[in-house]
């Protein structure tokens, strides 16, 4: 290998490297006319590239419509390393290894308790992440962690997350970095969400992006320009403290009264219900109660959907409150896409139909306008996809690549990389 790429080639270089990653420009007569360099200087940095193993070279294959010599494809090496990403709710655990380019190349769905504490958890991921990379020797070159309160993105961090006792403060990066030698970033879960809506989702609009997620709590992510949206002290999106009434029985598990949570969040919703299946009321329910001990969504989607007049009329008001609560949020952001996650979809279609309704009967005309309402398309994944995007967005900065790009892996610069936002 010739000598190492100087500092100034290293910019030149971490430009080619984007254009080339972004797709905007794939071939040597392609990057000389974006980036205004001479043919030697671009076939320099693309050697360098290639030597790195951060590029490689397609085969140019000849056309009968072009004549002259064909121009060889540079490719963005995407195997070149892998991504980890968790999105981890209340009491789920979605998590993912991807390529470079965010492109998911397993996944794992399964159940866990953020009250347990960040010990007992963060095992839990650690082997989840070990388990999906088993049939791999690809080096791991960033981690994300998305968990379901505040965070402090700066410190890898929870902050004053009410449902999460014993987080706060908690050094979320520490054994991941130990376990994996890799940069590592930690992120507020619907923020992931809202990222992976935003970049990924179908029908991709590419609008500012509005994510609500209804599950056991309920939280929401803002995507301006493509960009997250997380306030001041990382507190931004938190809609589901805000107070909708004055009722002293309304209690949040934040220890404050009159939350929207406390009215229409899932863990409330199934407490109601089932106090309902155990009284009776809801026969349905009653079954499956007796049968599995507990409830699930999936139990009050087909209870409603079954015309049982109990379940539908609780989601159905679930629905409506948040739906009118997240339209002071529109009127206020006005984004161009609305999007409802979380396990509130397994309802079936009452609780989004209740919930699109509500929202437009309380928007202003303009911000209704155009705006689009749907429910979320990445199959419950939307966190993992969007933890890989983060990961691949803080690596690829063209200020990141300056960094690490002559070492041909992030992993030396990884206490680097890691603090950037």
């Amino acid at each position: 290998m010739s000598a190492p790429p100087s500092a100034r080639d290293i910019l030149v270089l971490a430009q080619i490297v984007e254009l080339v990653r972004s797709g905007s420009a794939i071939t040597r007569p392609d990057l000389e006319n974006v980036t205004g360099l001479g043919r030697a200087v671009v076939n320099d940095r693309i050697r360098e590239g290639l030597e790195l193993g951060v590029l490689h070279e397609l085969t140019a294959t000849p056309s009968p419509q072009r004549r002259g010599r064909p121009s060889r494809t540079i490719r963005f090496r995407a195997d070149a390393g892998v991504l980890l990403s968790a999105s981890l709710g209340a009491v789920s655990l979605q998590a993912a290894v991807s390529d470079l380019n965010g492109n998911p190349l397993r996944r794992h769905d399964g159940d866990i308790d953020v009250q347990d504490g960040p010990e007992t958890v963060l095992a839990a991921v650690q082997a989840v992440f070990d388990d999906l990379l088993r049939d791999t020797t690809t080096p791991v070159w960033g981690v994300t962690i998305a968990l379901p309160g505040p965070v402090d993105v700066a410190a890898g961090s929870v902050v004053a997350a009410p449902i999460m006792p014993g987080w706060n403060g908690y050094d979320v990066r520490a054994p991941f970095r130990r376990r994996y030698d890799a940069p590592v970033w930690v992120e507020n879960e619907v923020n992931a969400m809202a990222l992976g809506e935003w970049e990924r989702g179908e029908p991709r609009e590419r609008r500012d992006l509005l994510f609500v997620k209804v599950a056991t709590g309920i939280g929401s992510g803002l995507v301006t320009n493509g960009r997250l949206h997380r306030g001041d002290s990382g507190a931004a999106g938190d809609i589901g403290h805000v107070r909708v009434t004055d009722d002293p029985a309304a209690i949040c598990r934040c220890g404050k009264t009159g939350c929207l949570e406390a009215v229409a969040g899932g863990w409330a919703v199934r407490r109601r219900l089932s106090e309902h299946a155990r009284t009776g009321a809801s026969p349905l329910l009653a079954r499956r109660l007796a049968e599995r001990g507990h409830i699930v969504p999936a139990d009050i989607g087909y209870a409603a959907e079954a015309g049982d007049a109990v379940v539908h009329d609780a989601v159905a008001g679930s629905a409506r409150l948040t739906g009118r609560t997240i339209a002071g949020v529109v009127n206020f952001a006005n984004p161009g896409t609305l999007v409802l996650g979380g396990g509130v979809i397994r309802y079936g279609r009452l609780f989004f139909d209740e919930f699109r309704a509500a929202v437009l009967a309380a928007t202003i005309e303009l911000a209704a306008r155009n705006l689009t309402i749907r429910t979320a398309s990445l199959d419950f994944h939307e966190g993992t996809v969007g933890g890989a995007l983060l990961a691949a967005d803080r690596l690829f900065r063209p200020e990141s690549l300056r960094v690490w790009l002559a070492d041909g892996s992030p992993v030396p610069a990884a206490e680097q990389l890691q603090t950037t936002a």
